[in-house]
């Protein structure tokens, strides 16, 4: 699924979740599956409460849904989308990290692949799966690597 359908899908859901009313439990079942649960057997008032109580649960556990969704979908869709937040990614590159060069790509330990899209250059010792940290820029979405103890960064993008 695209990260642009699935931030659609999570917001739909996080709006819709709230308006959700389900039918009385007894258009739910059968008049068989009612009396075997023993639900026949309950007043009127008794049967009103239970049904506002099962509305109530249904609403808030789809509530808690749409929320997990959308913070999952923030998550896994962060670097193709600035969703706000000024943490940076934190994750270490896999294999060997040279230096800087212009379209280059890097694959993280977090299954995320970047690509250098300036012409920033830096050289330095080789560094085995160093950590870095992909942050956003202060405005538009704009993300800036750096790698290990250097302070030089490079504009780059998600491409995976």
């Amino acid at each position: 699924m695209s990260s642009i359908r699935a931030c659609l899908l999570a917001a739909l859901l996080a709006t819709s979740a709230v308006a959700f009313a389900a039918p009385p439990i007894q258009q739910q079942m059968t008049p068989e599956q009612f009396k075997a649960a023993g639900l026949d057997k309950l007043s009127a008032e008794e049967l009103a409460n239970l049904n506002a109580w099962l509305n109530h649960t249904i609403d808030t556990e789809s509530a808690k849904a749409a929320t997990a969704a959308s913070e999952q979908v923030k998550h896994e869709s962060r670097g193709f989308f600035n969703f706000g937040s000024e943490e940076p990614i934190v994750a270490h590159l896999v294999g060997e990290f040279r230096s800087f060069g212009k379209n280059r790509t890097y694959t993280l330990d977090n299954g995320q692949v970047w690509q250098q899209i300036d012409d920033t250059h830096m050289t330095g010792r080789p560094q085995l799966n160093p950590e870095v940290r992909i942050k956003p820029a202060m405005i538009g979405n704009s993300w800036y690597m750096s790698v290990g103890r250097y302070n030089t960064q490079a504009q780059v993008k998600r491409v995976k």
